[in-house]
């Protein structure tokens, strides 16, 4: 067994998150994990589309719309959601960098587009999609319940993405399944936070809202559930998660992950009761 622990704990150090590099161009797998996980969202909401007939009034062409929607508010959201949440004083020093993948710190050197935030993204693919549905006359609620359910499986091919680049890994710890992360400034065993996020936040959560996607519930509830949802379980894994360094706890001892989480729990319960006063 002890040999076993060892082969783990040192996973991250024998990952190289680099599929290939021409000059100081480099593809990171990453980069292909935000493939994966629109790919997966994608056939999992085609899937949905075809087969359930409450869905009838929306067009094959309204749904890969709507989808292209949620993959520009993930990139644009989830890129001006790092600036504002976790980095602001930074990139009101250096702009460029906000959308060019270029540092210009100590040289002008490729770095890709470094550093994106859930929460940001979040708000984007709810005001993306909120403005393409208007245009187009669908029910905000009803596209909510036809896409949910399929987001937290392609969520967790990000968590992974994070796992190979080894960032976003948690505290230090003495449980055996902890990790040695290449990019930690100190050679202890840390949790691997990125793999619970992937679990619980992306196959456990899934799992929950695709059996709950034929229940009778207030039409719009899956958005509702899934920020409840969500919400907890990331509140419990940043306990374990190492906070950024340069912002450390913000309140109490408490992450801006966590108080951006306990807001979507909050969000969620208004919302959810809301459309069962509303139905």
């Amino acid at each position: 067994m002890d040999d076993f622990w060892q082969w783990w704990q040192h996973i991250p150090e024998r990952i190289d998150p680099v599929v290939f590099q021409i000059g100081s161009f480099r593809l990171q797998y990453y980069g292909l994990m935000y493939i994966a996980v629109f790919a997966v969202c994608y056939a999992l909401i085609r899937y949905r589309w075809a087969r359930e007939s409450r869905f009838s009034n929306v067009t094959a062409a309204q749904v890969t719309d709507l989808v292209t929607a949620g993959i520009l508010g993930v990139i644009i959201g989830g890129r001006l959601g790092y600036v504002l949440f976790y980095n602001l004083g930074y990139y009101l020093r250096h702009p460029l960098e906000i959308v060019l993948p270029f540092s210009f710190s100590g040289g002008f050197h490729f770095t890709g587009i470094s550093g994106m935030s859930f929460h940001g993204g979040l708000i984007a693919i709810i005001l993306f999609s909120w403005l393409y549905i208007r245009s187009a006359g669908l029910s905000f609620r009803q596209m909510a319940d036809l896409f949910i359910p399929a987001i937290p499986l392609g969520y967790t091919f990000g968590r992974l993405g994070n796992f190979i680049n080894g960032e976003l890994y948690g505290r230090d710890t003495d449980v055996p399944w902890g990790m040695y992360f290449p990019l930690s400034p100190q050679r202890v065993l840390r949790h691997p936070s990125q793999l619970y996020e992937a679990f619980f936040e992306g196959i456990v959560l899934f799992i929950v809202l695709w059996s709950l996607r034929k229940v009778r519930l207030p039409e719009g509830a899956m958005l509702a559930l899934f920020l409840i949802g969500y919400g907890t379980v990331r509140f419990f894994i940043e306990f374990v998660r190492e906070p950024d360094a340069h912002l450390g706890p913000v309140l109490l001892s408490l992450s801006m992950g966590q108080l951006l989480c306990a807001a979507m729990i909050v969000a969620g319960i208004v919302l959810f009761f809301w459309l069962k006063r509303k139905q």
